[in-house]
């Protein structure tokens, strides 16, 4: 599958999953890892980068072992990015889903 493409369908994952409800790195990893192929090096840039976007706020807590963890929240410009792409998602899987007849195994 093309990087790019794989890129932008982990962005919108990484948005969705925080949209859920407020996760660290490794909570984020962790999720999308139980249905995709991800890793830190793939997941931490885009944090940044949509922090930076400010669809995503940070905070920190305390754990009772090792460092506070940084937290993520999705902003309402965020919440307003995750139904725009979700919808473009749906109308692309429609229509490829048209295009091919369906997912047969």
């Amino acid at each position: 599958m093309n990087t790019q493409f794989k890129k932008g369908i982990i962005e919108m994952c990484v948005i969705h999953v925080i949209s859920q409800k407020d996760m660290y790195g490794y909570e984020v990893i962790e999720t999308l890892s139980n249905q995709l192929e991800v890793n830190e090096n793939t997941i931490y840039p885009i944090l940044r980068r949509l922090t930076e976007q400010e669809y995503f706020s940070t905070y920190t807590e305390s754990t009772n072992v090792g460092a506070p963890r940084k937290y993520y929240r999705i902003t309402p410009l965020g919440i307003k990015k995750d139904v725009e792409l979700l919808s473009e998602w749906r109308s692309f899987l429609k229509g490829v889903h048209t295009l091919l007849g369906g997912f047969e195994s």
